[in-house]
């Protein structure tokens, strides 16, 4: 091969080279977004609905006989709260108030004479506040259990002869408190479907004191009768959701 051959081809490699040189580089590819932050710490708010069954068991000392007004009611209502998450675990506290379609359930039983007598008591709402406690997973899956007191508000007791239709209400001739409380336990599975908002079922249990009340010896009805409602407790399965208002990222804790 000849030095001019040569030559040439150098000068062409050279000139490709330097052409090439000009052109614009390309920008790098833009860097990935950051995976969503699924956090529990923070207040939240949020909605309810769902169920409720009361167990209200009357007994009395002039019948000596055990009737009930048990049964379930429809509840909705709302709640606040706040969580702290350290690590996989969280803990809070929870308030809620939720009211309940009861009306006009009443407990029967029949006199020795054979009188129809009803006894009436109505729960109106339920409110429980409560500390949780909880372990969160990768899954975006809070596993918590709830701990704290349980109130009712219940109508007055109206005792009601269907064959007369005279009735006594417990308000009227005993002290008689509409508002009545006890302990709660509970336990529920809240998924964060998207940062700060969730979706949660929970099942809670009020456990309630006895509730005890007697009719003078000068009443219309009953006279002299003693009524008491004992192993009271309401039963609560609801299904919610809640919208969080996220603080960052907990002490020694992990983004999920």
């Amino acid at each position: 091969m000849n030095k001019s051959l040569i030559a040439g081809v150098a000068l062409i490699a050279l000139g490709t080279a330097v052409r090439a040189a000009d052109l614009p580089v390309a920008p790098p590819p833009p860097a990935p977004l950051p995976a969503p932050v699924f956090l529990w710490t923070g207040f939240y708010v949020g909605a309810n609905v769902g169920g409720a069954w009361a167990r209200n068991n009357w007994s009395d000392t002039l019948f000596l006989t055990n009737f009930n007004n048990n049964g379930g009611v429809f509840i909705g209502g709302g709640q606040i709260g706040f969580n702290y998450q350290i690590g996989g675990f969280v803990v809070g506290a929870e308030w809620d108030v939720d009211g309940a379609a009861n009306s006009g359930r009443g407990a029967a039983v029949t006199t020795p004479a054979g009188a129809p007598i009803v006894v009436t008591s109505n729960n109106h709402f339920i409110s429980t506040l409560a500390a949780r406690f909880g372990y969160a997973t990768v899954d975006h899956l809070l596993f918590y259990g709830k701990a704290g007191g349980g109130w009712v508000g219940n109508s007055n007791v109206t005792v009601t002869d269907l064959t007369t239709g005279v009735s006594l209400t417990c308000g009227n001739f005993n002290s008689c408190g509409n508002n009545n409380g006890g302990w709660l336990l509970g336990a529920g599975i809240e998924w964060m479907f998207v940062p700060n908002w969730s979706v949660k079922v929970e099942y809670d249990y009020i456990g309630l004191g006895n509730r005890s009340f007697s009719i003078p010896a000068t009443a219309a009805i009953l006279a002299g009768d003693t009524l008491t409602s004992n192993n009271r407790n309401v039963q609560e399965f609801k299904f919610g959701v809640n919208y969080l208002f996220n603080w960052g990222p907990p002490i020694a804790g992990r983004y999920y």
